[in-house]
């Protein structure tokens, strides 16, 4: 029986026959159906006319149009009938590998079910395997009015974990998602559908072994995790359900499910320095200028950015003829001073004749199209735009030689951005769910949008990724996607969208970035400083703290902020940056050493901190902190937390705490688990300075029993000699007895030579301190080990000097200078009112500026607020309703009004003052289906002098 607060209660219809089949709930492509009236709560509202889907991937074909067929399927065809609700256990058969196991309703849905765009080898998961094995746990489902509920029940004490990229809490019971690729500009924490789709869940089971589900569908998926050890997921029928394990740890469990849905690909070792961007680095001047500011700073930095205004009119594959008119020189430059450059490029293709990306694609016939067969037109920064048909592999084609070209001009990178794909001047912020998709065969197929809507960025970070390779395949490719689906990885590196300069994002960013980990993509991280709004120098410099330890570690700020380079807030707060900064180089052979560990079996680079030890339910909801490898990273994330009053939660064994003479109150706190051996370099500028002969360092953390063993990967650092075997990885064991410690290589793989190179040894003993010593890398080194009342003499002055390290440390300022306002000071801090169905926080500054607004019942998130420094939003003369998107007008009065299905209102009136004309627009009334909330409306009324909304121009 369907639960109350499911999407599927509190249905209001209107006749549709004697059938019982409601046509209009069903969200798959192709099918066209009409109703007149619509009331749902607690249920998605749909307009009069939506889209249905097929029952079967390749069935009946029917005209939509008198240029091309789609392969669409009929309601009655084979598999679980729509006009029935049908429930029960679900069948299985195993696959890929012992432990892991695909679901289906019956063995018609199986047929039935379309390809997978998640497993690297979709014929995987339909063919089945010999096992002896038999599932744990078997999901039980329920079809109804088109809609598959699949619910799978664990054991109290289960924690869950993964669903990609989210808001919101580490551990995710009590939290429910759609995946639905969206333009989430200013999304907050409980915003319930962000950039990417990842319809997975990795569960924790009590005794520590880890069990992975995967809905494998493209199609708009609801995951609901609010009730306490299940999982459910729903989403138009019929898809498969593939569990992995239980296995005996998180991560065997993630290398089981990277077997089938690929690895990361292998980033080149410039790409794990520091990048910094902005939108935007408008002339070549400029980007030379930030560049050569690093270099005399001393700040480390491999990569700068360069945003969209490089572009000649937004046009794509262009340059500026006047800012940007020789990119092969600035980029010359930018290569002597050991700086690679990284352009982006979007999917939205400017419609004018005479520009030769849109005629070439043209003549190709490349374009996404409606249903009536003409392209698609759909505006975003440089007007009406086509966008290309990357589910296609001739589009793919034409989009990979462009790029190979666009290299040409000395591009080392590209960023593909608004590829959800993100629309201007519509309120889904994307293109219609009937425009039509000639997708390849193996696809599924020609299916409407609501099919590939969330493998779209997936399909164009693959043919960027395929482009960068036509043009050296001798170099790897390094591509940065916004959109992204279960297999992006192969292709691309991934951020947390345009995130806010806020606390509660600096701490939200940790969560996001191993989320994202434990869903197959370990490139990630956020945009450090926040994108959204003007970070404090003790913000900008905890979170660059936070930053340097990420797997992507990358500074970026939109337009309109004050400048968010490192030395923009201060000399205090560039030093922290400095420092943070080159922790991070000195790392840098060890962050390279876990890339290479996730490409080839799958543990993410950055872990929680339950990774530790799995059994330990304490530590499974730890927010700020995490595990590099073997390195346990605490960071404080409140402002007025310093890294010495933080209470550590470690887990069990040794954990020994290290530094690089660079302790500070802002800078995280660093430890090595005992057992473990991690390996270190000099600090460079960029890691172009680096050569295989300089000295490499060893930091060791004996376990109980005196031992550590760890291991180095070394490599050219780009190309793919190391797939062939031309690499070094190299295993070290320490071994304590009688008083000394001998350090050794106990294996090698690979076919290089090991560098002549000296070798710096450092034992840590604990708080701190430690001993070292020299000799050459391959030799066997013995050092001799101190007596307890040396160690116990060398941790106190260690500690000494560590605590009045960060005493004398400057402390970083946590305000910034905010004007008054119309003779009122800004205030930042919100109030929070409440009715019977909703939370609205305002921030009392002139009657009330409205930050956020939650539905109580169901925790989503209807907006999302900011703070700007000129004021509010309403007040500033500008509106961003999303990126690329404002509205300029003269504010005079603005309410707004909430009637609830539960029979609430709520009312705010903001600033008591007459139109001059006395007149009232109706500004906004909708039914909000993409939230799924309960059934509400809300009008909100604004009067204003004049109003000018601007797309598309940044």
């Amino acid at each position: 029986m369907i639960e109350e607060a499911s999407v599927l209660s509190g249905l209001e219809v209107p006749s549709v026959g004697s059938s019982g089949y409601f046509p209009w709930l069903n969200r798959a492509p192709n099918l066209i159906s009409r109703t007149s009236t619509l009331r749902i709560s607690g249920a998605f509202s749909w307009d009069s006319e939506k889209l249905d889907f097929p029952r079967k991937k390749r069935t009946n074909k029917k005209l939509i149009s008198d240029k091309f067929t789609c392969k669409m399927g009929d309601a009655k065809e084979e598999g679980t009938t729509k006009d029935t609700t049908i429930s029960g256990n679900m069948i299985f058969e195993p696959i890929l590998e012992d432990g892991v196991f695909r679901f289906d309703c019956s063995a018609n849905d199986r047929a039935a079910a379309y390809p997978s765009f998640s497993f690297i080898k979709p014929k995987d998961r339909d063919t089945p395997i010999s096992s002896q094995k038999l599932p744990t746990y078997i999901p039980v489902f329920e079809c109804l009015l088109g809609q598959q509920i699949v619910k799978l029940e664990l054991p109290a004490g289960t924690s869950l974990y993964g669903t990609g990229e989210v808001s919101g809490q580490l551990e995710r019971t009590g939290k429910r998602i759609f995946t639905w690729n969206t333009d989430a500009y200013g999304y907050g924490s409980v915003t319930t559908s962000l950039y990417q789709s990842h319809p997975w869940v990795l569960a924790i089971l009590p005794n520590g072994e880890a069990l992975g589900i995967l809905a494998d569908t493209s199609l708009r998926c609801e995951i609901d995790l609010r009730e306490d050890s299940v999982i459910q997921f729903i989403a138009p029928s019929s898809y498969p359900v593939v569990t992995f394990g239980p296995f005996s740890s998180p991560a065997a469990a993630l290398k089981s499910f990277s077997r089938a849905v690929g690895t990361v690909f292998m980033p080149p070792k410039w790409a794990l320095g520091y990048h910094q961007c902005r939108w935007s680095y408008d002339s070549a001047d400029r980007v030379l200028e930030v560049s050569r500011t690093f270099r005399e700073k001393d700040i480390p930095c491999d990569v700068i950015w360069i945003d969209i205004d490089y572009m000649n009119g937004f046009r794509c594959f262009t340059f500026d003829p006047e800012r940007f008119a020789d990119p092969k020189t600035l980029a010359d430059d930018l290569h002597q001073i050991g700086f690679k450059a990284i352009w982006m490029l979007d999917p939205g293709i400017k419609h004018e004749k005479g520009y030769f990306v849109y005629d070439s694609g043209s003549e190709k016939d490349v374009w996404v199209q409606k249903a009536d067969g003409e392209p698609y037109l759909g505006e975003v920064w440089p007007g009406p735009c086509v966008f290309p048909e990357f589910t296609q592999a001739k589009a793919r084609s034409w989009w990979a030689n462009l790029v190979k070209d666009f290299v040409s001009n000395g591009v080392d990178g590209i960023w593909n951005d608004m590829n959800e794909p993100a629309i201007f001047k519509t309120v889904t912020k994307t293109m219609p769910e009937s425009n039509i998709h000639r997708g390849d065969e193996e696809f599924g197929g020609c299916q409407n949008h609501s099919y590939y809507h969330n493998v779209y960025g997936m399909f164009m970070a693959r043919s960027t990724y395929e482009g960068m390779k036509l043009a050296n395949s001798g170099r790897r490719p390094f591509v940065l996607t916004r959109a992204g689906f279960i297999g992006s990885q192969r292709y691309a590196a991934t951020w947390t969208g345009d995130n806010s300069s806020s606390w509660d994002h600096l701490h939200m960013s940790i969560s996001m970035t191993l989320q994202l980990g434990l869903s197959g993509q370990p490139l990630s991280g956020p945009d450090i400083g926040g994108y959204v709004g003007n970070a404090t120098p003790r913000l900008f410099g905890r979170w660059m703290g936070i930053g340097a330890m990420f797997p992507f570690c990358r500074g970026h700020s939109e337009m309109g902020t004050a400048d968010h380079e490192p030395w923009s807030f201060g000399e205090e707060c560039e030093e922290v940056c400095r420092l943070a900064l080159k922790r991070r180089y000195r790392l840098l052979p060890h962050i390279y050493t876990l890339f290479y560990i996730a490409h080839t079996t799958g543990v993410p680079v950055a872990t929680p901190l339950f990774f530790a030890d799995p059994k330990d339910p304490s530590l499974r909801k730890t927010e700020n902190s995490f595990l590099l490898g073997s390195i346990l990273i605490y960071s404080s994330t409140l402002p007025n937390q310093r890294i010495e009053n933080l209470n550590l939660t470690l887990p069990k064994g040794i954990w020994s705490r290290f530094d690089f003479g660079d302790s500070h109150p802002d800078l995280p706190a660093l430890f090595l688990q005992g057992g473990s051996i991690v390996p270190l370099g000099p600090v460079h500028q960029h890691t172009g300075e680096a050569n295989p002969s300089d000295d490499i360092s060893l930091l060791v953390a004996l376990d109980e029993n005196g031992k550590a063993e760890g291991v180095l990967f070394e490599d050219d650092g780009d190309g793919y000699g190391f797939s062939l075997g031309a690499y070094l990885l190299t295993h070290y064991l320490a071994e304590l007895e009688s008083s000394v410690v001998t350090v050794k290589v106990s294996r090698t793989e690979g076919s290089w030579t090991r560098p002549n190179r000296r070798l710096h040894v450092q034992i840590l003993l604990g708080g701190g301190a430690k001993i070292d010593a020299w000799g050459t890398d391959g030799d066997v080194l013995q050092v001799t080990f101190p007596s307890g009342q040396e160690v116990a003499d060398l941790v106190a002055t260690s500690e000494k000097e560590y605590h009045h390290q960060l005493e004398s440390a400057k402390t970083l300022q946590d305000v910034e200078e905010v004007p008054e306002h119309k003779g009122v000071s800004l205030s930042k801090t919100p109030i929070e009112l409440k009715g019977a169905c909703w939370s609205v926080k305002v921030i009392p500054w002139i009657g009330g500026r409205i930050l956020s607004m939650t539905h109580l019942p169901s925790g989503i998130q209807w907006l999302q607020g900011k703070i700007e420094i000129n004021g509010y939003k309403e007040y500033s003369g500008t509106e961003y309703r999303s990126t690329g998107c404002t509205e300029e007008y003269s504010f005079i009065e603005n309410s707004i009004c909430l009637i609830q299905g539960c029979k609430t209102k709520v009312c705010l009136r903001k600033h008591n003052l007459l139109h001059p004309k006395g007149t009232e627009s109706l500004w906004a009334k909708m039914m909000m289906e993409a939230t799924r909330m309960e059934e509400y409306s809300i009008y909100q009324t604004w009067k204003r002098q004049e109003k000018t909304r601007k797309y598309g121009c940044k």
